[in-house]
């Protein structure tokens, strides 16, 4: 019986043994299998120098995930705010003299100049007001569309058009803010001319004869509240100078965004600031583009490399990328297109071939202006390639 309960004791002992060993192997297998990395649905790292179509692969739908990207907003800047209130003019008598008359003319003038100067502050203050408020109704749109962009949309996305076209409007209002402060400072500079002569008559006043003590206690105190005047509306004139310019370079600045910002709506994608923000402006040409000479492209290497070898090329993306960075480093710099076509085929087929890579270079330089980079900076010139196997658009540093 002993040795029965002995053998009975091994073979379950071996059973147990077993049973271990396969629950060790089967939680090392799938231990190793987690450490694996996935083959499915990993994007590799994008090469700027040839831009293709990335490849969809279809899997179960997941999480959405969201990619962190800096979105630098330009704020509108800061306006005045200062109120331009003048003090009541300070009452006097009439003492029965030539001088005394003319202190009360004076006085007059010097009181409905004070009345001009307090209705342009309330009109400044409307307009401070009127401006904010726009500015913040189109902040709130390129607001909505950025966050949108930053987690991806589809191409020009029926929302996105809609508020693009609201904050299209919210800054055409701004710019007629600014025309609004133009024509206030018409107004105020007539006020300055006005102060300034009628700072010359009272001291002129003091030179005619037949005056008593009264009278000219009366324009002294007349002259000090002038002088006064003089000083607040040179001060509201300065401050509505200094916001007509700050607004006037803000609405130039968000209009060269606003054609980045249509670019990125119209691609789904969000791309930054405009370009001509990332560089200093070179002078305004009146011609579409620079023709540059043909140049050999051995020993040239190309920023962006973009191949026209299937119907819709998606390369704004990768192509504002590149050039903003250059942009960076190198401030001043221009660029040039050139587009390259396959020499092979025969004549006819090289000039057809030619003509597409033409029409593809001209639409790359339309989203690079898109983008924001001035015309003046980008050339644009052509040439045959016997290595090309189809149309491509060439970038490089001019």
């Amino acid at each position: 019986m002993t040795f029965v309960n002995n053998r009975s004791i091994g073979v379950r002992m071996k059973v147990l043994i077993t049973l271990i060993g396969t629950s060790l192997i089967s939680a090392c297998s799938l231990s190793f299998e987690q450490m694996l990395p996935s083959l499915a649905g990993e994007s590799p790292v994008e090469d700027v120098s040839s831009v293709k179509e990335p490849t969809r692969v279809n899997k179960a739908p997941a999480a959405p995930v969201q990619v962190a990207k800096t979105v630098r907003l330009s704020q509108p800047p800061t306006m005045g705010n200062s109120k331009f209130e003048p003090t009541s003019v300070t009452e006097g008598k009439n003492t029965g003299t030539f001088v005394g008359q003319k202190a009360i003319e004076l006085r007059n003038e010097l009181r409905n100049l004070k009345a001009s100067v307090s209705k342009n502050n309330n009109k400044l203050q409307a307009v401070r007001d009127k401006t904010i408020q726009d500015s913040q109704r189109y902040h709130g749109a390129i607001s909505a569309i950025n966050a949108r962009l930053q987690v991806g949309t589809t191409p020009g996305n029926p929302v996105l058009v809609g508020q693009f076209n609201q904050a299209l409007a919210d800054l055409k209002n701004v710019g007629d803010d600014i025309s609004a402060m133009n024509r206030l400072t018409t107004n105020v500079t007539a006020d300055s001319t006005l102060a300034a002569y009628l700072a010359e008559n009272t001291r002129a006043a003091f030179r005619i004869t037949g005056a008593i003590d009264a009278d000219h206690q009366q324009l002294s105190i007349l002259e000090d509240e002038v002088n006064r005047t003089v000083v607040l509306i040179d001060r509201l004139l300065k401050e509505v100078t200094e916001d007509i310019q700050r607004q006037t370079n803000y609405v130039s600045t968000e209009r060269s965004n606003l054609n980045t910002l249509s670019a990125a709506v119209k691609s789904g994608e969000l791309m930054g600031s405009s370009l001509t923000n990332r560089a200093l402006a070179a002078a305004t040409l009146n011609i579409p583009y620079r023709q540059a000479e043909p140049r050999s492209l051995a020993g040239r290497r190309p920023l962006v490399v973009i191949r026209f070898d299937r119907k819709s090329v998606a390369f704004e993306q990768a192509l504002y990328n590149a050039v903003s960075r250059t942009l960076e480093r190198q401030p001043n710099t221009s660029f040039e297109l050139v587009a390259v076509a396959p020499a092979s085929g025969g004549a006819a087929r090289v000039a057809l071939n030619s003509n597409k890579a033409r029409r593809n270079a001209e639409k790359v330089m339309r989203s690079l202006q898109r983008m924001g980079l001035p015309p003046q900076r980008i050339a644009v010139s052509a040439q045959t390639s016997k290595s090309a196997q189809s149309n491509e658009v060439h970038l490089y540093l001019n």
